[in-house]
């Protein structure tokens, strides 16, 4: 899943502010009598100011996400035209939307949470981490993926360490999905904490493909303690 989860319409209060430059620009504060959590207030006013949600919905992305992948992919050339693509987590569709704009031959994604259709995908509404995913992904592409991707992260709980082992349990689950049936040549994408994989894990992404590196695209949030790994040419 994203990173922008949904939340309640809220009531907005704009306020002029000067730039460095001396350009006057609005900036939003949220009325704090109409949001309970202060948690979820400054939730809001970061998501209002942030210029990767303004741009996203300038460009018609359905999250800021969306750009952590076209970053990434200008560095890495991720994405390939005729690809096959798995997308694990993919809700609300940011990145499956940048792999059919990047002229995908086939996608299908995943996720517990419904998803919009999007001409040139397919979505299934299920658990990635059930027995009965992994043939359902295949089967829906028509073959073994080029390339899989894989934006899925705990709820979190507040809890550093505790988030940073349930995020790193859904990239090894991807990983271990990635590395049984990608086909050669292919790539892996996931997002991971910082120091949320385990060391025997990366120790077999590199016996399984030729390259494997850690970057922390622009787009990602400075204090988001994620990164995400780029595992390149699966070996046969």
């Amino acid at each position: 899943m994203s990173d922008e989860p949904p939340e309640p319409k809220r009531r907005w209060r704009n306020k002029q502010i000067t730039t460095p430059s001396g350009e006057r620009k609005l900036a939003e504060r949220v009325l704090k009598k109409h949001v309970r959590k202060e948690s979820s207030r400054k939730w809001i006013e970061r998501q209002v100011n942030d210029p990767y949600v303004q741009r996203a919905i300038a460009e018609g992305w359905r999250a800021r996400s969306a750009f952590k992948l076209i970053e990434l992919d200008e560095k890495f050339g991720i994405l390939k035209r005729g690809q096959r693509v798995v997308d694990l987590g993919a809700a609300p569709g940011g990145w499956t939307q940048v792999a059919v704009k990047k002229g995908a031959g086939a996608i299908v994604g995943i996720d517990l949470l419904p998803i919009d259709p999007l001409p040139g995908a397919i979505f299934l509404e299920m658990d990635f981490l059930a027995p009965e995913a992994p043939a359902a992904l295949i089967k829906q592409l028509g073959g073994p993926p080029d390339l899989v991707l894989s934006d899925m992260a705990a709820n979190t709980t507040g809890h550093a360490k505790t988030d940073q082992i349930r995020t790193g349990a859904l990239a090894e689950a991807a990983a271990e999905f990635a590395m049984a049936n990608l086909a050669a040549g292919g790539a892996f994408v996931t997002k991971a904490f910082q120091g949320g994989l385990d060391a025997a894990l990366l120790t077999k992404l590199k016996q399984h493909f030729t390259t494997v590196r850690h970057a922390k695209p622009p787009a990602s949030r400075a204090q988001s303690p994620e990164v995400y790994l780029i595992a390149q040419g699966k070996k046969p």
